[in-house]
């Protein structure tokens, strides 16, 4: 199971995985990296300044959890979905292991961009790329303009996973997050014998399944 974790002197360097957050302005892509990241943060819509205000250029949060007794430091970049800042976004795409692409189920032209928005991450990041794509808002059912039946279809034509979630109510938050960290992490090869250190300088695989022992510096990308 992965959850947060809270590293001490003697912990292992955790595993730095990049992911980007995705999507048209005023989805929710910062109200979802918030709710995520600090969970005691007041949701969207509570009276704070920073609610509604769209993400100006670049910012980035990072959470550690544990996943599998791995220590996993996610380092989650907001990306502004204002057209003027697009380049600018898109060049943080490189590098990445995973991205949360979001749409508003109230706005339908957020879901027609999906397809741009996967495009722009295939050409950035390449094909092999972890992806999920997430139908944000959906405490809104009364304004809902996009059928959640478009979202599964459109994610199972991308094959990646879907979750229509509420970064106000916290509905699928943590869990479309997990999904995507075990993706990443099983793409990554990591749940496979871990690299050890041998006489000759070189590595070979330990013959034990198990994680413990992991020997990846800190902050060197998971993969």
């Amino acid at each position: 199971m992965a959850g947060q974790c809270q590293g001490g002197a003697g912990s292992p360097p955790a595993l730095l995985v990049k992911i980007v957050m995705a999507g048209e302005s005023c989805v929710g892509k910062t109200s979802i990296v918030r709710r995520y990241t600090d969970p005691t943060s007041p949701p969207a819509g509570a009276p704070t300044p920073s609610s509604y205000l769209a993400t100006i250029g670049i910012d980035f949060k990072v959470k550690l959890v544990t996943f599998n007794d791995t220590r996993v430091k996610l380092q989650i970049w907001d990306t502004a979905g204002q057209e003027r800042f697009h380049t600018l976004s898109t060049s943080y795409f490189r590098g990445a292991q995973g991205f949360v692409l979001v749409y508003d189920i109230t706005n339908l032209e957020s879901f027609q961009n999906i397809t741009m928005w996967m495009k722009d991450i295939h050409e950035k990041a390449g094909d092999e790329v972890d992806v999920i794509l997430l139908g944000n808002k959906c405490d809104k059912e009364s304004e809902r303009v996009v059928p959640k039946q478009k979202g599964e279809k459109l994610a199972w034509e991308h094959g990646i996973p879907f979750f229509e979630t509420s970064a106000k109510d916290n509905v699928n938050i943590e869990d479309a997050f997990l999904v995507l960290t075990k993706e990443i992490l099983e793409k990554c090869a990591l749940w496979k014998p871990p690299w050890v250190p041998v006489p000759s300088g070189r590595n070979r695989r330990a013959p034990s399944h198990s994680l413990d022992g992991v020997g990846l510096s800190t902050g060197q990308p998971a993969c």
